[in-house]
């Protein structure tokens, strides 16, 4: 079996599919996106296929090492997440050649489903009991809103008022024993993370994520000093090597890194397991489409230290088409009671509908991450 073709379609809301064609009419997909640079990720898999085109598909580590090493320039949003689509594509292949879900041929799983969470609240949150309600009652256990709007390094404690009223919000609605993560988003300084972390620890939080920039990671120590809540980070962060001091640092509880930006499959398990050595857990980031959240479920499938795991049905970015869309299969990511069963079905487990692919790429998108500005005509994080 040879590799024929790598085929990218760029689709709505904001994704990116790509599939690898082999001689032998096997096929596999993966999804290869940078929000918000979905074109540009799109020509590094355009360049990374000229190595793979007429190569055997199945010595998925070895094309991983050459896709990575031989560029001599490496790492960074862009190759990683190409090289992640690539990775996953080629597990998926893989898998179906031989009859198999991907788990299994990464040593058989140790959990037969994970639990979930949903989102509530957008990017700047609001009607936040309504929607914590909802996701009650659409059977999940746990949820995650942003924590704030844009801060000031130095900011107002009106905004720490709104913070703390928005998820006494939630506690409201749905209680104290129900699941609540806050992300910071990387909106917050180091200066308005101390005072915030300090009020929200009587909120009984699973965790807050990206309580600074990961480029700050650093200013942990002292947070995690402040503080009891778990701190989780890394959905910035794209090989073993950028994790590595974070977790030689001691002050991250939770990784989360992404499948789809992260080397893949291939690399992403060797993250986890690094975790796994520093009494780290693993909530694998996802608020993408379906074809990354099934690779995400066959590393939780095998990775111990997962937890959680983030999905993206009706989160606030997905206003043309959603999660379920592009798959023959949708019963693959039915939960119940706040889990979702491991997919059992060869390869990553999904069925891609791809003459609606095909049709939906006619269409396109240009999605970009708003750009944000505060009162003094600065920009602001998103």
């Amino acid at each position: 079996m040879k590799i024929r073709a790598l085929k990218t379609f760029l689709v709505p809301p904001r994704w990116l599919f790509l599939k690898i064609e082999t001689d032998e009419e096997l096929c596999g997909w993966g999804e290869p996106v940078l929000e918000g640079r979905a074109h540009t990720v799109a020509a590094a898999v355009e360049e990374l296929a000229d190595y793979l085109v007429g190569k055997d598909p199945l010595p998925v580590e070895d094309h991983w090492n050459v896709l990575y090493r031989s560029g001599f320039y490496r790492g960074g949003g862009v190759h990683m997440s190409a090289l992640a689509g690539i990775d996953q594509a080629l597990w998926d292949l893989r898998g179906k050649a031989l009859g198999q879900p991907v788990h299994r041929l990464l040593g058989g799983p140790v959990r037969d489903s994970i639990r979930l969470y949903s989102w509530v609240g957008g990017d700047r949150p609001g009607d936040l009991a309504r929607g914590s309600r909802e996701v009650a009652a659409q059977g999940f256990t746990a949820l995650k809103m942003n924590g704030t709007e844009e801060l000031q390094y130095i900011d107002s404690f009106a905004k720490i008022d709104r913070v703390l009223g928005n998820i006494a919000e939630i506690r409201e609605a749905v209680g104290n024993d129900f699941g609540v993560a806050v992300d910071f988003h990387g909106r917050v300084h180091r200066p308005m993370a101390k005072p915030l972390l300090r009020a929200l620890e009587p909120f009984r939080l699973m965790f807050v994520e990206e309580p600074v920039l990961s480029e700050h990671a650093d200013a942990l120590g002292d947070l995690a000093a402040q503080s009891g809540i778990p701190i989780a980070l890394g959905e910035r962060l794209y090989s073993r090597w950028d994790f590595k001091q974070v977790l030689q640092s001691g002050h991250v509880d939770i990784i989360q890194p992404d499948p789809s930006h992260a080397g893949g499959i291939t690399e992403t398990r060797k993250i986890a397991s690094m975790a796994e050595c520093y009494d780290v857990a693993l909530a694998l980031h996802c608020p993408l489409g379906p074809i990354a959240l099934a690779a995400c479920l066959q590393l939780d499938a095998v990775c111990y230290n997962a937890t959680i795991q983030e999905q993206s049905l009706g989160i606030h970015y997905n206003q043309t088409n959603d999660l379920l869309d592009y798959i023959k299969n949708p019963s693959v990511f039915q939960h119940k009671d706040g889990y979702l069963p491991i997919p059992s079905g060869p390869g990553l487990g999904i069925e891609v509908i791809e003459e609606y692919v095909v049709e939906r790429s006619k269409v396109g998108h240009r999605w970009r991450c708003p750009v944000w500005r505060h009162r003094d005509g600065s920009v602001a994080e998103w």
